[in-house]
């Protein structure tokens, strides 16, 4: 809403309805959702602020690892397709996407993960997303009801987490419950730690692996317990698994081959082999599109209907050249390949100069450094002021503990996201400085 000038008639139409035209930053704030109060800021801006009185080197070029935007070059196929399609920018694109694009995902979801042949129904289990970040957090608004088992609904999220996590839950109307994903726990949740109170009302569970920013990947035992548990407590079980195309040995493994493998086993109902479960997929990390904005949500069928219910109200649809674009990036496997080299070549420059300091390890995905510095603030505004580069401090990306302190102040997150030149640089420059 636009403040009137200085002088300004009041506007008669407003007056009407009974809206102040003489509206103060915080009657403004009072207008919207009070929601709104209890989401903290999102980390970048929190790290904006906490550098914007701190001026780099001069004579130092800044180096980026605060954000995880891929600089990969997108591959060629990317370019071509969109050329090919630009008839198509003159349609209005269905929220379902193509045909086409959920047989390619569905296709890719079947290699990927080792599916039988016919046990994934592309049509029924596909939906297209304008990047994750849309689909995870309008998410909140298919999988939370005003109530479970009576009481405020629970949505369980890793700590750290991913912001829009909380923000998706908190806007729902639900209690976000933050896991400590720790060192203790192996970076990932404490399945069993969950009391079964929590998990009566609990509507949604969060989990991403690889963990940003930790890198850890659950194995299938791990999966295949969340998964009972979702369909045992009646939640959704929301896998992120965004990073799970940058890895090192072997391929993370994935919710639906798990839940696959449960049909011999006699866990899981042929019927509905998917059941409680929606996994999401990207080509932002997967093929360096960040700016294309093209990622899916895959599996169970009377979910996906219910998302496509709700997205017909709040999306628009991706266009349909970039569905074109993305369905043939799926069937590509090459650049994926590439890809995945690049990244080992920047770990192996990152080990070589940080070794084993700051609590280092390989992670099993992703391509995020999780180092514990003493004081992640301090280490990044003293990285940025003496040596030019930006990382996130960790406190940001995780949520305090009541009577304790945060789990992420002592780390910093740093994304591998530059060439390996420039890696090398920036963690010899990170030892240097910290010490």
């Amino acid at each position: 809403m636009a403040t009137p000038a200085s002088g300004a008639a009041p506007n008669p139409g407003a007056a009407h309805f009974g809206i102040s035209t003489q509206t103060s930053p915080t009657d403004a704030a009072a207008l919207g959702n009070d929601r709104l109060g209890r989401l903290t800021d999102y980390p970048f801006t929190r790290l904006a602020n906490l550098l914007k009185d701190v001026r780099p080197r001069a004579n130092v070029a800044p180096i980026m690892l605060s954000v995880g935007e891929p600089q990969h070059q997108p591959p060629a196929l990317l370019d071509e397709q969109l050329r090919a399609n630009l008839h198509l920018w003159g349609k209005y694109p269905p929220v379902a996407g193509t045909p086409d694009f959920r047989a390619a995902v569905g296709d890719w979801l079947t290699r990927r993960y080792g599916l039988p042949a016919g046990l994934f129904d592309a049509e029924r289990s596909v939906l297209p997303l304008s990047g994750t970040r849309e689909g995870l957090y309008l998410l909140a608004g298919t999988a939370v009801p005003e109530r479970k088992a009576g009481r405020q609904p629970a949505v369980l999220m890793p700590n750290p987490f991913y912001a829009p996590y909380e923000g998706a839950a908190l806007l729902a109307g639900a209690e976000p419950v933050f896991l400590p994903a720790t060192r203790a726990t192996g970076f990932l949740p404490d399945l069993d730690a969950l009391e079964p109170e929590l998990l009566e009302r609990t509507a949604l569970f969060y989990l991403c692996t690889p963990a940003n920013p930790q890198g850890a990947a659950a194995n299938a035992a791990y999966i295949r317990r969340a998964i009972g548990l979702a369909r045992r407590h009646g939640f959704v079980l929301a896998m992120d698994e965004c990073y799970a195309e940058i890895y090192f040995d072997r391929p993370p493994v994935g919710a639906l081959e798990v839940a696959a493998s449960m049909l011999d086993t006699g866990e899981g109902d042929p019927a509905r082999p998917w059941a409680n479960i929606l996994v999401f997929h990207s080509l932002s990390k997967r093929s360096s599109a960040a700016g294309l904005r093209s990622g899916f949500v895959a599996g169970d069928p009377e979910l996906i209907a219910l998302f496509s219910r709700v997205r017909s109200y709040s999306n628009a649809g991706m266009p349909l050249p970039v569905v074109a674009a993305s369905a043939a990036m799926w069937r590509d496997e090459a650049h994926v390949e590439e890809n995945r080299r690049a990244y080992r070549a920047k770990f192996e420059a990152a080990e070589a100069e940080i070794g084993g300091r700051y609590g280092y390890r390989r992670p099993d995905g992703g391509f995020f450094l999780w180092l514990e510095v003493g004081d992640g603030e301090e280490a990044a505004r003293r990285l940025w002021a003496e040596g030019a580069i930006r990382v996130l401090p960790g406190a940001y990306l995780t949520h305090p503990v009541p009577g304790q302190e945060n789990p992420g102040a002592a780390f910093i997150r740093v994304a591998l996201v530059q060439d390996t030149d420039t890696i090398a640089q920036a963690c010899a420059s990170i030892v240097r400085i910290l010490g």
